[in-house]
C-alpha cells in the first residue's frame, strides 16, 4: 500500500522540469551504486572483485587472458595489484598501431606475451573501426557515435582467431580468468570460446555490456542465453564490490550505460 502510495505522490509533483532533471540525477546515483554505468574506472566499478575471487578460489600461478588490450590499461592493474603472486597473462590487442603502443609501454616480460590479433568466433580477417589511434572504442562494428560528436572515419585490415584455436596451438588447458572488453563484439569471443567453456577450462569472465551493443545489436538476452546452457552464472558488479547474481533475464537488464558482468564457474 505504502509503495503505491508514493508512486502516486511522485506522479503528482513530477509535471515540471525541475523535478524530472532531479528525479534523473537520483536515478543515475541509484544505478551507479547497482554498477550500472560504471564501467571504466578498475578501482571504482567492480572490476576489482575478481582478483579477490581469484585469489579465494585458484592457485597460483595464475592464467589471465587480456582480449583487448589497447595500451594496456588494465594489464597495468594487473601487474600492480597481484605483484604478490605469479602470473601468465596472455594479452590480445589487433589494431598494428595500438599493438606499437602497448609494445612501448611494456617490454618484453617471461610472465606476459602480447599478441597482435584479435579473439572472435572464427578465424578470419576483418576491418576494425576507429576515430583514431589508440582509440579504446575501436570496434569490428562502425560505430555512431555523431551524438558524442565522433566519428569513425578511420579503419585498418585485422587478424581474428578464436579462444579455443589459441589455447589448442599453446597448449593451454585452463584460464583462471577472461577478462573481455571489445566493443559490442565481447558475445563473438565467447561462442568462439565454447569448447573451453563447456569443459571447465576457464573459471572466471570478466565482459562489459553498454552502449557499443546498441551498434553490434547484441543485447543482454543474448549473453544470457549463451550462459543459461553452460556451467557458469552471471554477476552484475557493483562498485561496492558485491556481486548480483541474474537469477533469470527480464527486460530490465538491457541498460546501455557500460556496466561490468562476471560470469563465475559452478563449482
Amino acid at each position: 500500500m505504502f509503495v503505491g502510495i508514493y508512486k502516486d505522490l511522485l506522479v503528482k509533483i513530477s509535471g515540471n522540469a525541475f523535478v524530472q532533471r532531479l528525479m534523473a540525477r537520483q536515478v543515475h546515483a541509484l544505478n551507479h551504486a547497482m554498477g550500472i554505468g560504471t564501467s571504466g574506472d578498475f578501482s571504482n566499478d567492480g572490476e576489482f572483485v575478481v582478483f579477490d575471487l581469484l585469489r579465494r578460489n585458484c592457485q597460483p600461478p595464475y592464467r589471465i587472458f587480456d582480449v583487448g588490450a589497447n595500451k594496456g590499461q588494465f594489464l597495468t592493474y594487473v601487474l600492480g595489484i597481484m605483484k604478490q603472486s605469479s602470473c601468465d597473462i596472455h594479452c590480445f590487442e589487433p589494431s598494428h598501431n595500438t599493438f606499437g603502443l602497448l609494445q612501448s609501454n611494456f617490454p618484453v616480460s617471461a610472465n606476459v606475451t602480447l599478441n597482435n590479433i584479435g579473439l572472435g568466433m572464427e578465424s578470419c580477417d576483418a576491418v576494425l573501426h576507429y576515430s583514431e589511434g589508440g582509440d579504446e572504442g575501436a570496434s569490428l562494428t562502425k560505430r555512431d557515435l555523431s551524438h558524442h560528436g565522433m566519428i569513425a572515419d578511420h579503419s585498418e585490415n585485422i587478424r581474428l582467431t578464436t579462444l579455443d584455436e589459441y589455447c589448442h596451438s599453446h597448449d593451454i588447458e585452463h584460464i583462471h580468468l577472461l577478462k573481455l572488453d571489445i566493443e559490442g563484439h565481447e558475445l563473438d569471443a565467447l561462442t568462439g570460446a565454447r569448447s573451453m567453456i563447456d569443459k571447465g577450462g576457464i573459471d572466471i569472465i570478466l565482459f562489459e555490456f553498454g552502449g557499443c551493443n546498441i551498434d553490434s545489436r547484441r543485447f543482454f538476452r543474448d549473453y544470457w542465453n549463451f550462459f543459461k546452457d553452460t556451467a557458469m552464472s552471471i554477476y552484475r558488479a557493483t562498485p561496492s564490490g558485491y556481486l548480483l547474481k541474474i537469477e533469470k533475464y527480464c527486460e530490465a537488464h538491457e541498460q546501455f550505460s557500460y556496466s561490468n558482468f562476471i560470469a563465475i564457474r559452478n563449482t
